[in-house]
């Protein structure tokens, strides 16, 4: 059993000493905070400035602070700049998934699903186009994965409801379909 003085403050168990280093870490903090409030009239009034055009500063420091927040977030843009030009909702069947050994069911799985996707969304370029442009990708999101994966490697679900949308370029991305 601990006695009180190892538990230190709030039962954080730390020693004496630890104890003296943090509680001197705060104090300082809150000095050099109330420092620098005295500090600012005291420079302005030794620079010929008034309170009042001091405020202003104060202003000026927010504001980029704002513009920071308004900035749109980089996977907004990127949904953004995608165009979905079809996008169609499947229920995959995965029972054959079971015919496998319990521990290779849920990798079966995952290639059933990017199998049936490439097929009824048609992503095989025709072979003369493929030396020209670059190939197509298909790229399964993290909820299908977690979703096919949630009960472990021995039992993937028997079927899957998922969202495939094509953008304008021809890649394909899936997604779980809404409300699942």
């Amino acid at each position: 059993m601990a006695n009180k003085e190892d538990k230190g403050l709030g039962g954080k168990g730390l020693t004496e000493q630890e104890n003296k280093e943090e509680e001197q870490e705060t104090e300082e903090a809150q000095e050099e905070i109330t420092e620098t409030v005295e500090e600012t009239p005291e420079k302005e009034a030794e620079e010929g400035v008034t309170p009042e055009e001091a405020e202003p500063k104060e202003e000026e420091k927010q504001a980029p602070s704002e513009k920071e927040e308004v900035k749109p977030s980089l996977r907004k843009k990127k949904t953004e700049e995608e165009e979905i030009v079809e996008e169609r909702i499947y229920t995959v069947p995965l029972g054959k998934a079971w015919i496998m050994p319990p521990r290779k069911r849920t990798p079966r799985a995952m290639r059933m699903i990017r199998a049936f996707v490439i097929k009824h969304m048609k992503l095989e370029a025709k072979k003369e186009e493929e030396e020209e442009e670059e190939p197509r990708k298909l790229v399964i999101s993290n909820e299908v994965n977690e979703k096919v994966w949630e009960r472990g490697v021995e039992k993937p679900p028997r079927k899957i409801r998922i969202r495939a949308a094509k953008d304008k370029e021809g890649n394909i991305t899936v997604y779980l379909a809404e409300g699942d």
